[in-house]
């Protein structure tokens, strides 16, 4: 594991405790999950991806309240993971977990239309 990658998941770790447990805003969903975090090798930018179950009234909302966050967030993370520079955080929505309940309710209504031609067919 390179020096990058090891600072991702510091970060990925600390925002995860911050969101989870220092955020009160109302905005904020409890079920808001940090999926991956890529820092620059500059250590000036990084790109927070985050998931959010619900709709997309929730989504929104998540992301309005991390983005006006985003400061304290920025501040709480410089004391946990002690970097020289303290990089500019990206909030982006993460559907990756959602596409994935989707793909599986696909691949569940294939194996069950598969099923019931295979009892026609007997």
């Amino acid at each position: 594991m390179n020096r990058i990658d090891r600072i991702n998941e510091e970060v990925k770790k600390a925002l995860s405790d911050i969101i989870a447990n220092e955020i009160k805003d109302p905005r904020l969903p409890a079920i808001t999950s940090i999926t991956d975090v890529k820092v620059t090798k500059d250590l000036k930018y990084a790109d927070i991806f985050f998931s959010v179950l619900g709709d997309e009234a929730q989504r929104a909302s998540a992301l309005s309240a991390v983005k006006s966050a985003s400061g304290f967030i920025r501040r709480e993370l410089s004391k946990r993971v002690g970097l020289r520079i303290t990089p500019e955080l990206r909030f982006r929505e993460d559907r990756s977990i959602e596409k994935g309940i989707y793909m599986n309710l696909l691949i569940d209504k294939v194996i069950k239309d598969d099923e019931e031609r295979n009892k026609i067919d007997e």
